[in-house]
């Protein structure tokens, strides 16, 4: 059994970390105060080829696995970009999993070399305003029609829909009242958003502002066939394959913001002076930034554990989930104690734990609730009863 990291590891997180930090917490106040999409970055990563880390080689990317991709998506959130620096490229790395699947071989080489180099933005459209976390209920509709499709609906809370050319889309091309089971009837497609028949409309948030999110109305966009992924009516079994990845590396992401959060904690311990000592210096201070990284270096652990067993082919559905509610509670807490160990000046942007404790708490809800991982754990790890 081996914990560390291997010299290939070391020297990609090192790598990483270098670049990442080359763009100050000033960067990222004033991205996120303005709302604005931080391209240098984003442009800083696709030139030094980390966007395609797990694409594979064939189509120019790193042919890495989660474990690296992983790794690189921590230090961006640990340098101080949190979310703002990982949404830019986190469905570059998990999104198009499905496309390397189960995508025709025209499709890979159409999409895979532009979203390796970062010529191409691609954002996921699964979720809808009327079904949330049942996905078996959505009701954007792909109509066969000759040639292709013709889709109508509407998705929420879609990232990066603003910055992007083309869609992952998941619809029904049966209605949900006639297939034998709920999960049948639906098709991935890799579709254009083409504004005159996609309209966007920015979702005003709590953080995370550099990188929207969109509410997405499409009516009567053509699709033709060759832009469906895989066979028709499998789309939410080609989900699956990109759930567990996904939950893996936003588990080392919000791990990232917790390492941050800390890190500006502990500084601001050492140095804050108060009654002729550090506040560091304070038990009611040192416990619970002692108790945040014991919490950070124990969800570490399942974190990696998970990627590793994905990339070894092993089942890690447990692992995956486990991982996720456990960074993101360690990531938010951290964020949260910082902020408390900073007393009022926590609560002013001038010392960014309060960006770093914006960003944290969406890992609690997305990309799925720390009540659904329960519910995952109970019915599939303990074998109780399925409560919903």
């Amino acid at each position: 059994m081996h914990f560390e990291l291997t010299a290939d590891q070391q020297a990609l997180r090192t790598g990483a970390r270098e670049l990442a930090r080359s763009f100050p917490d000033e960067y990222w106040a004033e991205c996120d105060a303005h709302g604005r999409f931080p391209w240098e970055f984003y442009n800083a990563f696709a030139e030094s080829g980390w966007l395609g880390i797990a694409i594979p080689e064939a189509y120019g990317g790193g042919g890495l696995g989660i474990s690296e991709a992983a790794l690189l998506l921590e230090e961006i959130a640990a340098s101080g970009a949190g979310m703002n620096g990982c949404s830019t490229m986190h469905l570059s790395i998990f999104g198009l999993n499905t496309i390397v699947k189960h995508g025709s071989a025209a499709l890979r080489e159409e999409i895979l070399p532009a979203a390796a180099d970062g010529a191409l933005h691609v954002c996921f459209g699964v979720t809808e305003p009327d079904a949330g976390t049942d996905t078996t209920r959505i009701t954007t509709f792909a109509e066969p029609v000759a040639g292709g499709y013709r889709v109508n609906g509407r998705k929420v809370w879609i990232t990066k829909a603003g910055e992007s050319q083309k869609m992952v889309l998941i619809a029904r091309t049966t209605r949900r009242d006639q297939v034998e089971r709920p999960t049948d009837g639906m098709s991935l497609f890799l579709v254009d958003l083409d504004p005159g028949h996609v309209r966007l409309n920015a979702i005003p948030k709590l953080g995370r502002n550099a990188v929207a999110s969109h509410e997405v109305a499409i009516d009567d966009l053509f699709v033709p066939e060759s832009a469906r992924i895989g066979e028709e009516g499998q789309g939410f079994r080609y989900l699956l394959d990109g759930l567990n990845p996904e939950r893996i590396l936003l588990a080392h992401e919000a791990l990232g913001i917790g390492r941050a959060a800390l890190d500006r904690a502990v500084r601001y311990a050492r140095e804050r002076v108060v009654f002729d000592r550090p506040i560091g210096q304070n038990q009611g201070i040192a416990f619970p930034l002692a108790e945040a990284v014991t919490r950070l270096d124990a969800a570490e652990l399942m974190a990696r554990n998970a990627a590793w067993r994905y990339d070894q082919g092993l089942s890690c559905g447990r692992e995956a989930n486990m991982a996720k509610w456990l960074c993101a509670d360690a990531g938010f807490t951290t964020a949260d104690q910082a902020v408390q160990t900073h007393g009022g000046m926590g609560y002013a942007r001038e010392y960014h734990v309060e960006r770093y404790f914006r960003e944290s708490r969406i890992l609690r809800l997305a990309p799925v609730s720390q009540e659904m991982v329960l519910n995952y754990v109970s019915t599939h790890v303990l074998g109780l009863p399925k409560s919903y």
